[in-house]
């Protein structure tokens, strides 16, 4: 799962895909620096990790676009498919009060989303998604989610994961527009959620989700 699928097609070097749950990749470790909401933030990425040698256009574009948490902002907030976690820092750095939970499947992300938010001085709390509580409900998700995982993995993924915002809870995700971005919010529109187009930004449609009144 990993970060999600921003359109580039990024794999390993080994040619394994970044949603692998043990990348066999050498980790080769980089730094990946980027600057969102006035806060510059510097996280250590590596091989078998999406992405990692930049912030990948699609989470750039969901991060400038989407409206972020502040100080105010309770939580709990999820970072589906975390990758090495960009997104979960950056909602623990800007809403300090909020539990944040970050999930992936690929072990190696759940290690660098730690070792990056020790290194912020942050809480995010990396977890498989068997990890974690079934009780746990989200008053945020966000997701760059794997889309090339295939359509009916995808959307099983979603509805695990969408049912459990609590009222009132809102999902932010971004898709490329050539990867199906408007499919994929017509198809959650026929699933009981309220979808809306927020934002749109070098080929990537950032887009609203809610539970239905």
């Amino acid at each position: 799962m990993a970060r999600g699928d921003a359109g580039t097609g990024e794999q390993s070097r080994s040619g394994e895909h970044y949603f692998t749950a043990s990348p066999s990749a050498q980790a080769r470790p980089t730094q990946v620096e980027f600057t969102v909401a006035g806060r510059a933030l510097r996280l250590t990425a590596a091989g078998g990790v999406f992405s990692a040698t930049r912030l990948d256009p699609g989470t750039s574009v969901l991060l400038r676009k989407a409206p972020l948490p502040d100080e105010s902002e309770p939580g709990p907030l999820l970072d589906l498919g975390c990758g090495y976690g960009p997104i979960a820092c950056t909602l623990a750095t800007l809403a300090p009060r909020a539990a944040v939970y970050a999930v992936d499947v690929n072990s190696r992300a759940l290690e660098l989303t730690r070792a990056n938010a020790a290194a912020l001085g942050v809480r995010v709390t990396a977890l498989t998604p068997e990890e974690v509580p079934a009780d746990l409900g989200f008053r945020q998700l966000w997701s760059n989610p794997p889309i090339r995982i295939g359509k009916r993995e995808l959307h099983e993924l979603l509805l695990r994961w969408l049912p459990r915002l609590v009222p009132g809870g809102v999902a932010w995700l971004v898709v490329a527009r050539h990867l199906g971005a408007d499919s994929l919010g017509e198809w959650l529109a026929g699933q009981d959620f309220e979808v809306s187009r927020h934002a749109s930004q070098q080929g990537f449609r950032v887009l609203r989700v809610t539970h239905r009144a």
